[in-house]
């Protein structure tokens, strides 16, 4: 079984669920980045939303009132490793499904969510894109290359031994050994093919106000094997999207430095007119350089460029996938009891790099934050104030987070007797264990409709939050004045917006002696477990300036007490493993509190975030052990 936890934002205020993770910042006069849409609670307005004199409560609301659910990070048959992992559903499938629909899985298996989406983006990866389906055809000149020929023998062969050529073709890009004939570059009629095609399928489901359907594509610097990808996000239509094809890491067309990436988000919008953002993920993966203060292709600190550019371009960080939760590691936050949730960390993406523990801190989000603090005082911008989402990485086209209903990581290890067994992934004897794949994760945004301006711009402004799965309903508020009173009110964003600012915002300094208040409510998945609690977690610069975290229990379910080091009894455990089941006997269906920082020092600078947290359910592998009358080694978590 699985404890599921949400979280929210900073003094900087973050957002995520399973875990949900929301953040806010403090001392601050403004929003970080641009301002859009909505005004900032800058001093000459200091609620986000000014009060409306209107009978109804319901009237009048200049505030979002709703949070959609989305995947920002799936793959199709289109990227290079996805088809050649066996997924055969294309962009438009993915959107059909992500809107409700049922298909039939690259496998054979009908599917089907329990909940459609709100909004998609379909990110197949940039470099290569449209190889895959010119070699599953079988194109001659494909085949004239020996490595083509074995790979789509491997391919045709299906099974393990397809599983087998994604590996390969994803070391070998990797490793920079990619064949240069096989390559599917811009400019290409392959490649443009590929694109226009992304494009006319997010054209044709886009349904303003019913479902939102992003352009985007997946930016993949890999060298050595180190994660640093990001995915690039559109507020444009076909019109502008059309004008230039995505950026790759292949030179000389493209770059893997993140700050090349940077100047072609510049270059599309300065040529277009449009809007760009990029999200990384999978830190984790990247073997201490995803969040440098050394940057890896320099050698030298990161410089104000550099934390300009990242500042403006990249807004929100995907904290929890398929390939483990990146909030934080046991390592670095050894006193908080939830810090070993799905961790992954062996070395890098691609295995051929041990991790070791002085990477961690340059590798999770909560340290980033940290980090961010100290670049801030050194450079004057905090690179890394991101506001926080989950998605799923998929390489199905199907965007799965449930427990229940997780079709994994590709089309190779979609459900099956034995998928658990069988390595995601392998590399010489190095592998991803099959039952090691996290079921999550899904991105919550607050916006005002579901358009594509709106939900970009909420991006934008870090409105929102991550989830492991569970589409909990958080709120979460900083300001100076919430009081008690403020947790019995039934429309907290109400008096969330009017006297403070919301999750993604920076909290404008206090002339008094006043410490921060926080207002914060968590509501239960209808279809998933009751809640067990919330926490604020809370990172700062000692006045040694060394980093410091604590983690606070602020609200929690039943008639638990807490203890003299502020820690909580177990919620309890109602999970029945062998048959897949549990009640929602133990836990909340909501909960909601104002929590005052009893240790805020007014001359430090401060992040909070907020975690809520599940009580246990079971994990897809409980699922699965059910399902298929399987008997799980006692390693398998369930």
């Amino acid at each position: 079984m699985r404890l599921k936890i949400k979280q929210t934002n900073r003094l900087q205020l973050l957002a995520s669920s399973l875990f949900t993770i929301v953040f806010l910042g403090l001392a601050y006069p403004t929003f970080a980045g641009d301002t859009v849409g909505l005004p900032a609670p800058t001093s000459d307005a200091e609620s986000a939303f000014p009060a409306q004199k209107h009978f109804s409560p319901y009237a009048g609301r200049n505030f979002p009132t709703q949070v959609y659910w989305g995947d920002t990070h799936l793959h199709t048959g289109m990227s290079m490793d996805a088809g050649a992992f066996g997924a055969r559903l294309l962009p438009e499938d993915a959107y059909r499904f992500a809107r409700g629909e049922e298909l039939t899985s690259s496998t054979g298996l009908r599917v089907k969510l329990d909940r459609p989406l709100d909004f998609l983006v379909v990110a197949d990866h940039s470099d290569n894109m449209g190889f895959f389906p010119r070699l599953y055809e079988g194109d001659p000149e494909s085949l004239a290359d020996p490595t083509g020929k074995r790979w789509y023998e491997m391919i045709q062969a299906g099974g393990q031994e397809g599983v087998k050529a994604a590996t390969e073709i994803i070391v070998a890009f990797s490793q920079g050994t990619f064949p240069e004939k096989l390559k599917s570059l811009p400019g290409s009629a392959a490649y443009q093919s590929a694109w226009e095609e992304t494009i006319e399928a997010a054209e044709k489901y886009n349904e303003p106000g019913r479902f939102t359907a992003f352009i985007g594509y997946e930016w993949t610097s890999n060298t050595g094997g180190n994660n640093l990808h990001r995915v690039v996000i559109y507020r444009d239509g076909a019109e502008k999207a059309g004008r230039m094809e995505p950026y790759t890491t292949l030179k000389p067309l493209g770059s893997d430095n993140p700050r090349d990436l940077w100047k072609w988000l510049q270059s599309y919008q300065e040529k277009t007119g449009g809007r760009v953002l990029a999200i990384a993920h999978n830190g984790n993966l990247s073997n201490g350089i995803m969040f440098p203060i050394i940057e890896s292709f320099t050698g030298k600190e990161i410089d104000l460029e550099y934390a300009q550019a990242r500042s403006k371009w990249e807004p929100l960080y995907e904290v929890t996938q398929i390939k483990g939760d990146g909030e934080t590691h046991p390592f670095l936050s050894p006193n908080d009891e939830f810090a070993d949730y799905e961790t992954w960390d062996q070395g890098n993406l691609d295995l051929s790099v041990v991790k070791e523990n002085d990477m961690l801190r340059y590798e999770y989000a909560r340290s980033a934050l940290q980090i961010g603090l100290e670049m801030e005082k050194r450079l004057g911008i905090n690179p890394y104030k991101f506001g926080m989402i989950g998605s799923t990485d998929s390489h199905t086209a199907l965007a799965t987070a449930g427990e229940d209903n997780f079709f994994g990581k590709h089309s190779g290890a979609e459900p099956g007797p034995k998928r658990w067994e069988h390595p995601m992934a392998q590399v010489g004897d190095k592998k991803y264990e099959g039952w090691s794949m996290v079921s999550s994760g899904y991105a919550a945004v607050w916006a005002k409709e579901n358009t594509r301006a709106a939900i970009f711009d909420a991006m934008k402004r870090k409105e929102t939050y991550a989830t492991t799965g569970p589409r909990m309903i958080v709120r979460f508020f900083g300001g100076w004045d919430f009081t008690e009173n403020d947790a019995y009110n039934r429309l907290p964003a109400q008096v969330g917006y009017t006297k403070g600012v919301p999750m993604g915002g920076d909290l404008s300094p206090n002339s008094g002696q006043k410490k921060p208040t926080f207002l914060v409510a968590a509501r239960k998945d209808p279809q998933s477990g009751n809640l067990d609690r919330i926490q604020i977690v809370k990172g700062w610069l000692g006045a040694d300036g060394k980093p410091r975290e604590k983690v606070y229990n602020v609200a929690w379910s039943d008639d638990r007490k807490m203890d003299a080091e502020g820690k909580l009894p177990p919620v309890g455990n109602t999970v029945d493993v062998a048959n897949a089941i549990w009640t929602n006997t133990i836990g909340a269906p909501e909960l909601i509190t104002v929590w005052e920082d009893p240790d805020f020092e007014p001359s430090l600078q401060a992040f909070y975030y907020a975690r809520v947290i599940e009580i246990p359910t079971p994990r897809w592998t409980a699922y699965e052990a059910k399902r298929y009358g399987i008997t799980m080694p006692a390693e398998v978590p369930m």
